[in-house]
């Protein structure tokens, strides 16, 4: 999961555009800070400890981005990635999430990350061994053939290959699919405990499934069991993936990741800034940041898997700040958030861009639902324009919530569409400015009906 020395900053860049309109700023600073992990990484001795993330905070309003830039470069890089809202933290001795559990988060995420991965590079051998599994149930070797396993030359030996190639060619056809037969099932995946710790458990933070899973391990005879040969064979094949894993270099891959490459989307940090200096709320926002500000320092933090060093994991913080301001975080946390970028509000340009040019743009996206109801949906370029007029029009009469206004405007202009598919006579839908405007003007000039529906 290390990042790749071609993804240089103009690189990342690049592949933001694709999916992020504006913000050249923002996106200009994150990829400066993804890049120097990768400088950081090619240098050797104790320097290299002391080179420290470069936090950033992004600032303004929801919908604008912020997430979707730090969400976007962490798919860049393949790298453990969470979100994390700040309000929801509470200051240690008070019920609620404690800051340390973010990191556990991240941690849970990786080693499911890297598992993932794992279980692709064993799949083959897997299959493979679980095909000859089920070829000596189908097929079993005779009490002769076994005493004599070293002799390989007796007719006998030979016209049981033959036979079990047979075999093999109906078995992978899966003519033999729903044929029956006994399996003796593993002890060690039975049973399979999934459990989900309440408020408060996550700071025992040990894996109650797996030592539940160990009590019951080695009680009673296993029993043979029907199935068919399908299901045999995924069973087979799970257990095989089960025992070709790891899990020390699983461990140890998701641990890497998460100290070299791990980050951390801090949203509503502007949530826990002290906006005035009185007692009551505000002490807790300041036992929040307290608690936060170790850990983004650099800190071991205790998971189930061992300890985290927080040292060098990346950091983006993000907030509308619109009655606090960064300087009203405490300032230790100030200053483990060097760089600070202000991202622009979007303009009704910005959303017609966002219409369009994005490869995951609302407008295709539309596209592929219709599509897969067998109808042809088609924006007229000047009902683009209106629905960004529209949009950048509800955006000042409401609440500024930028991009995802979109949203609300576009499935109320679709609707009734989306409502009547499939139907015979619904093959093909041209969107035009005279149809936006019909469907979307009442509601926009009205402003009760505008705030209740969009």
């Amino acid at each position: 999961m290390l990042i790749n020395e071609y993804l240089t900053p103009k690189r990342i860049v690049e592949e933001l555009d694709k999916y992020i309109i504006g913000q050249d700023q923002a996106k200009r600073c994150v990829a400066i800070a993804l890049r120097n992990r990768w400088r950081r990484q090619q240098i050797s001795g104790d320097i290299k400890g002391e080179i420290m993330p470069n936090n950033i905070i992004l600032i303004g309003p929801t919908g604008i981005g912020k997430t979707e830039i730090a969400r976007r470069i962490s798919r860049l890089t393949n790298a453990p990635f969470i979100k994390v809202e700040a309000s929801k933290f509470t200051e240690v001795g008070y019920v609620g999430r404690d800051v340390e559990s973010m990191v556990r988060e991240l941690m849970n995420y990786a080693v499911s990350q890297v598992r993932e991965a794992m279980i692709e590079e064993v799949r083959p051998e897997a299959e493979k061994n679980a095909t000859e599994m089920i070829l000596d149930i189908l097929l079993p070797r005779s009490k002769k053939m076994k005493q004599n396993a070293n002799n390989t030359d007796t007719p006998e030996y030979e016209r049981y290959l033959r036979s079990r190639e047979k075999m093999r060619k109906k078995l992978l056809s899966g003519s033999l699919d729903e044929k029956e037969i006994e399996v003796e099932p593993e002890t060690d995946n039975l049973p399979n405990f999934e459990i989900f710790p309440g408020p408060g458990l996550e700071l025992l933070d040990f894996d109650i499934s797996e030592m539940i899973s160990n009590i019951f391990q080695g009680k009673g005879t296993p029993r043979k069991v029907k199935t068919t040969v399908h299901s045999a064979w995924k069973l087979y094949v799970e257990n095989e993936i089960n025992r070709l894993i790891s899990k020390d270099k699983l461990v140890e891959t998701a641990k890497m990741a998460v100290e070299e490459n791990g980050i951390i989307f801090i949203d509503e940090i502007d949530k826990i800034a002290n906006t005035d200096k009185q007692v009551g709320i505000d002490v807790s926002r300041s036992g929040v940041q307290r608690d936060l500000l170790p850990i983004v320092e650099g800190s071991k933090v205790p998971t189930k898997y061992g300890m985290i060093d927080t040292s060098h994991i990346l950091f983006i913080a993000a907030g509308a700040f619109n009655t606090a301001k960064p300087s009203d975080l405490i300032p230790e946390l100030q200053g483990r958030f060097p760089i600070r970028v202000e991202l622009n509000s979007l303009t009704q340009e910005d959303f017609e861009r966002i219409l369009t040019e994005p490869e995951n743009s609302l407008t295709k996206q539309y596209q592929a639902i219709f599509r897969s109801e067998g109808v042809e949906l088609k924006f007229m370029p000047e009902a683009i324009r209106e629905i960004a007029r529209f949009a950048a029009l509800a955006n000042e009469k409401m609440e500024d919530i930028g991009a995802r206004r979109l949203h609300t405007v576009m499935n109320k202009l679709l609707d009734d569409f989306l409502f009547e598919m499939p139907s015979e006579t619904l093959k093909s839908v041209k969107i035009t400015k005279k149809m936006v405007t019909e469907h979307l003007s009442p509601v926009i000039e009205s402003e009760d009906l505008s705030r209740f529906i969009l």
